[in-house]
């Protein structure tokens, strides 16, 4: 296979990536309209933990306390932020939910500068003053007027700080072990963490329809399983930063299929908010190299 075959494989594996990340908001949602979000979760959890269990049979043998220790860290980021975000989404609409996700993007530069001592650069300010910008409009432009915030915009917002402490602990982890083992065991720990929320906080769901079943199922195996699998192929053969804004894509998909699914309606002030924080995650993310790289070629 050539390369340009090959960059055109990463590019359609990301393209799917994200269009598949962004229906999951829509099909969440529709979850929980029978099924409360930790339970969702662990279920999610737990499928997305089986399937790679069997990818991983001929690996186990490699385990040991560091990928214990990573995984387990990274299951906890991970569960937190997903538990979080899945409350989040109760309470607000599939698109808000979507982007203001997306926030972990301007969060991760600041994080590192508050843990591992690395300062944020000029585009990390300009990008984190623009999306607090368009926070602002998405969460002040609802139906409910300015000045109105909703809970679900806070706890999608929340879920940002666990994300980036996520992809904080994986960084350190990944470099020297196999990502796949380390997923593995963070889809466990999440698992576990999950379950021990919904038996202490929830109700125990005891008759779900055929519907919930079908959303948790697209939800572990195709959101979780699938997308990881090419995820990794994609990023493979495809730019650092040619990927990153490919992978943004996620929170547009999930904007228009909520609009499409009749569950999104949006202002004025949203879309404006929206585009804000999509541009301070492009440039928070690239840092304007694609376009520094287009003014050299001319």
């Amino acid at each position: 296979m050539t390369d340009k075959k090959k960059g055109r494989l990463g590019l359609l594996a990301l393209l799917t990536t994200t269009f598949i990340w962004g229906t999951s908001f829509v099909i969440l949602k529709g979850a929980l309209d029978s099924i409360t979000p930790a339970w969702v979760m662990a279920y999610r959890f737990t499928g997305a933990f089986v399937l790679l269990l069997l990818v991983c049979i001929p690996r186990l043998k490699g385990i040991d306390r560091a990928y214990l220790r990573g995984g387990a860290l990274m299951g906890i980021c991970l569960a937190s932020a997903y538990i979080v975000q899945t409350y989040g989404l109760a309470y607000t609409s599939p698109g808000k939910n979507a982007f203001l996700t997306s926030v972990y993007c301007i969060l991760v530069p600041f994080l590192n500068w508050l843990i591992l001592k690395r300062k944020p650069n000029k585009y990390n300010i300009i990008a984190a003053v623009m999306c607090m910008v368009g926070v602002g409009l998405v969460c002040l432009s609802g139906k409910d007027g300015i000045g109105s915030v909703n809970i679900g915009d806070l706890l999608t917002l929340c879920c940002g700080l666990f994300y980036g402490l996520h992809i904080i602990v994986t960084d350190k982890f990944v470099k020297t072990r196999d990502p796949i083992l380390l997923t593995m065991i963070q889809f466990g720990v999440g698992a576990v963490a999950c379950y021990a929320v919904a038996f202490a906080f929830e109700p125990r769901p005891e008759v779900m329809p055929g519907s919930a079943w079908l959303s948790i199922a697209y939800l572990s195996l195709v959101c979780t399983g699938v997308c990881f699998l090419l995820q990794t192929v994609g990023q493979k053969y495809t730019a650092p930063t040619r990927a990153s804004i490919i992978l943004m894509m996620e929170s547009v998909f999930g904007t228009a299929i909520s609009v499409i699914c009749g569950q999104e309606l949006l202002t004025f002030g949203i879309l404006l908010g929206f585009c804000l924080i999509f541009l301070a995650v492009l440039i928070s993310e690239t840092k304007l190299r694609f376009l520094r790289k287009n003014s050299n070629q001319t």
